[in-house]
């Protein structure tokens, strides 16, 4: 019996997907829940199962686009598993296995990579063996073979040493035309849709680091102890924030239509960069948790993202969104508005710069921070209020212990 896999539904605004890559060979025996292929949305890369046990039969190339609904592949359910519940057909018997040689290339054993991440290793020159998938049982997916670097090829001893190519050589002028992925399109999309749609702009202020760092410094280990997460500034910066947005709610508001929508509470997304791009998953109800809780919220989230597993549902409905471009080396940007949110703040670098103290000058770790803001919704009064209130609490990090 044929039983026909197609894309399924994984979000009321999605209606077309990208088969990213198979995990799979044509014709491999695959069993139900086994991951087949990953699926790029606008908003994120999914694994898909298999829902049958089965001979798979390949029907769509990789980097197709696909309406949800479509059919994919077929699964002959009929055929019997091979013996030992191997996925590819085994070694003759009388092969017998040698101790510690590397496993071999099964579509479940650990460094086997899938048809496009075989692809892209054989053009980089990389052994799949060098590499780690992140994949399920290790198995390395087409981000893992993007991200792999080519290791130098050792000469053979002996060999003559070569001489290094001449200064003379001429340089390249080679070009290369790669398919946007379906996330880098929404990205260009969206960024595009905000500078058009709304009336942007942005507020700077500088912010004293001193106080904050030498909290940080002096309870790091002991946070660490307790509540097994490192104790970084996102979690200052998101709590100040939630702090700020209670007494600017306009800031934390969106347009919709003819009318405002105003949140009681502060789902903040995090803008983190990814393999694939930007995606800013959402902490809910960040002013409710603890710094430690905000700590961990925000490093499940990220791990998440860098592995390619975070869900539609998970960077929805944000009403803040802040993005630290220091982790970088930014000195100064200025962020777009994540639509429909109406506000973004942007983190930077920390520099050591003079700073005026009790009429002295005295050398102080300093951030500067920027709130791009939709001024249709947000006058200056607010804006700069919500910075200036951010900067106070940083500032002075006893404030947000104490609530006042």
């Amino acid at each position: 019996m044929s039983v026909k896999i197609t894309i399924p539904s994984i979000g009321e605004s999605i209606t077309e997907v990208t088969l990213a890559s198979w995990t799979v060979a044509d014709g491999d025996y695959v069993n139900e829940g086994d991951i087949i292929a990953e699926i790029e949305s606008d908003k994120a890369t999914l694994e898909m199962p298999c829902e049958e046990s089965g001979v798979i039969k390949l029907l769509v190339e990789e980097d197709t686009d696909l309406a949800i609904g479509a059919t994919i592949a077929e699964v002959d359910t009929s055929a019997a598993a091979p013996a030992g519940g191997a996925e590819k057909s085994e070694a003759p018997a009388e092969a017998a296995p040698v101790e510690s040689a590397p496993a071999a290339a099964t579509g479940g054993d650990k460094n086997y990579p899938s048809p496009a991440a075989r692809k892209i290793l054989d053009e980089k020159g990389v052994d799949a063996q060098s590499v780690s998938g992140t994949g399920k049982d290790g198995r390395i997916t087409k981000a893992d073979a993007m991200n792999a670097s080519a290791a130098k090829k050792s000469a053979p001893a002996g060999a003559p040493a070569q001489e290094a190519p001449s200064a003379s050589v001429a340089f390249s002028r080679e070009q290369r035309v790669e398919k946007m992925s379906r996330l880098r399109k929404t990205i260009a999309s969206r960024l595009t849709e905000a500078k058009n749609s709304t009336a942007m702009l942005t507020t700077f202020n500088e912010i004293d680091m001193h106080n904050v760092m030498e909290l940080r410094k002096r309870y790091k280990e002991q946070f660490g102890k307790k509540h097994d997460i490192g104790l970084g500034f996102m979690s200052f910066f998101t709590k100040a924030c939630t702090m700020a947005l209670k007494d600017f709610p306009a800031v934390n508001a969106q347009i919709n239509g003819e009318n405002i929508i105003y949140h009681d509470y502060a789902d903040i997304g995090i803008a983190v960069s990814t393999p694939k791009g930007l995606v800013v998953p959402v902490v809910r109800n960040a002013e409710s948790l603890s710094l430690a809780g905000i700590e961990k919220d925000i490093k499940r989230l990220a791990l998440k993202g860098r592995d390619g597993k975070l869900t539609v549902d998970e960077m929805q409905g944000g009403t803040f969104t802040i993005t630290n471009g220091g982790v970088f080396g930014s000195m100064l940007s200025t962020p777009i508005i994540n639509i429909p949110q109406s506000a973004i703040l942007g983190m930077h670098n920390i520099v050591e710069r003079p700073v005026a103290i009790n009429g002295e000058v005295v050398v102080h770790p300093v951030m500067m921070v920027a709130l791009s803001y939709d001024h249709r919704i947000i006058d200056g009064r607010e804006s700069v209020g919500f910075l200036k209130t951010v900067k106070e609490l940083i500032e002075d990090p006893a404030r947000m212990l104490l609530d006042v």
